[in-house]
């Protein structure tokens, strides 16, 4: 009797313990479970960084300074009488466009028509005499000292002439090239000298455009070379030609003045205003740009990360010129790889990365 409750006790511990192995590695479906991946056993792809690239291709890059400038007339003049005199006539109106040589304004001119006409009469009995001086002494009736004073007298006569003449032009303002006209200063009956203003007369078209640039970019520009500038009043680009350098340097601000022309028919651009200037230096048709944010600093000089077979790769590159987002790769890098614009911060050599869009 005690050999058949051992037995049963026997058997029963070892059920207890075949279910207490096997029960943990059966599922609800009878089947036994596999044991979890070890983490060794996991992708790779889970470490890998996303990041953006762009890839390189051969670029048009102008070297270019920008600059301030300002818009000069290309011809003004204050308008004013060479002489002393009553205003007679005003013969334009405010704002008007006047060719040149239009007489603008008549100042009072009696005294001088006066004399004009008494010489003019005076010349002709001066011209006669000559005339017969001139056979006496063909003739040999007259010494030449005699006809010497008479054409002396006919001589002097057609000068005192041509200097009322003068005078006269002088009493007639008028308009010394073709130019608008500003707002009048003066009216008929007042009486003007050669201090007062009539008014102001502009020719805009050519527009000038004057500007400064630094001392150091002076052997790079020269007469010919093309400009584009903006004003406030429109964003497009107008452009220019450099028709004239200033032959010194400005002491006090190392700098270098420059004027430059530009059409101007619609009027479009007028004088006084500021203007923004673009002037390009030269140009490289094969540049290799990356943007400013790809390229780290190193005390030795720069590197770019680039991707290659699914990992990042550090390359020392060698730059050269830089615009406002970009930078010029002159040696270093080729056309077609791809350089990193995102995760540089996190990038190491060999490490994995995920490309998630190309520029």
């Amino acid at each position: 009797m005690k050999n058949q409750t051992k037995i049963v006790l026997t058997l029963v511990i070892l059920l207890v313990i075949s279910i207490a192995f096997f029960y943990p590695r059966l599922d609800f479906s009878g089947k036994q479970n596999t044991p979890a991946p070890q983490a060794s056993q996991q992708p790779a792809a889970r470490n890998a960084i996303p990041v953006e690239v762009i890839t390189l291709k051969e670029e048009k890059l102008e070297n270019s300074l920008n600059l301030t400038g300002s818009l000069i007339p290309n011809e003004m003049v204050s308008l004013r009488p060479e002489v002393a005199g009553l205003v007679e006539k005003v013969s334009f109106e405010e704002g008007q466009f006047v060719k040149k040589g239009s007489p603008l304004l008549y100042l009072n001119d009696d005294e001088l028509r006066a004399q004009f006409d008494r010489l003019d009469f005076t010349k002709k009995l001066y011209e006669s005499q000559e005339n017969r001086q001139k056979q006496l002494l063909t003739r040999e009736a007259i010494s030449q000292e005699e006809y010497d004073i008479v054409l002396n007298q006919y001589n002097t006569n057609l000068a005192d002439l041509r200097l009322i003449e003068a005078q006269l032009n002088k009493m007639v303002i008028r308009a010394p090239f073709d130019g608008e006209l500003g707002f009048r200063q003066v009216s008929e009956g007042s009486v003007i000298g050669s201090a007062d203003v009539i008014a102001t007369i502009v020719n805009v078209d050519p527009i000038k455009i004057e500007f400064s640039i630094p001392e150091r970019y002076s052997s790079e520009i020269k007469v010919g070379s093309q400009i584009y500038f903006r004003s406030n009043v429109s964003n497009d680009e107008a452009t220019g030609e450099v028709y004239a350098i200033e032959p010194n340097v400005d002491a006090a601000t190392r700098t270098l003045k420059i004027r430059a022309k530009s059409p101007n028919k619609d009027k479009k651009f007028l004088p006084g205003m500021f203007v923004r200037v673009r002037l390009v230096l030269n140009e490289v048709d094969d540049a290799l740009l990356v943007p400013s944010e790809s390229v780290v600093p190193e005390l030795e000089g720069y590197k770019v990360f680039v991707a290659r077979d699914g990992v990042a790769e550090s390359r020392k590159v060698i730059i050269g010129k830089r615009t406002d987002t970009r930078v010029q790769i002159v040696d270093g890098l080729k056309p077609g790889e791809q350089v990193l614009t995102t995760g540089i911060l996190q990038a190491r050599d060999g490490m994995p990365i995920t490309i998630t869009l190309t520029n």
